[in-house]
């Protein structure tokens, strides 16, 4: 032992690790795939349509199949998507619902 590498304590796992480990775990983890109903890979900005109606909850609107929606945004969450839709203001669709275009 020796280096002088500075440890960090994992909660995770509860051990203590090597700092380059535990950045390098943390960057890997923020790659979250988010993937449409047929496997596509989504990504920010893609546009999407939707593949059933879906009532809205609170906005008292039913967005209807084939419905497209442009520029999307990933949360960090594999199912989750931020979108935009007018009239409808922090909209967010399940990927399982949706296609990419």
């Amino acid at each position: 032992m020796g280096e002088d590498e500075d440890y960090v304590f994992d909660e995770a796992s509860g051990e203590w690790l090597p700092a380059s480990q535990v950045a390098a775990s943390m960057a890997a983890g923020d790659a979250v795939e988010v993937r449409d109903a047929v496997g596509n890979l989504l990504a920010d900005g893609d546009q999407v349509t939707l593949i059933k109606d879906l009532t809205v909850k609170g906005a008292g609107q039913t967005l209807k199949r084939g419905t497209l929606i442009k520029s999307i945004r990933l949360t960090g969450d594999p199912q989750e998507i931020d979108c935009r839709y007018e009239g409808i203001k922090g909209l967010v669709l399940r990927a399982e619902f949706v296609k990419k275009r």
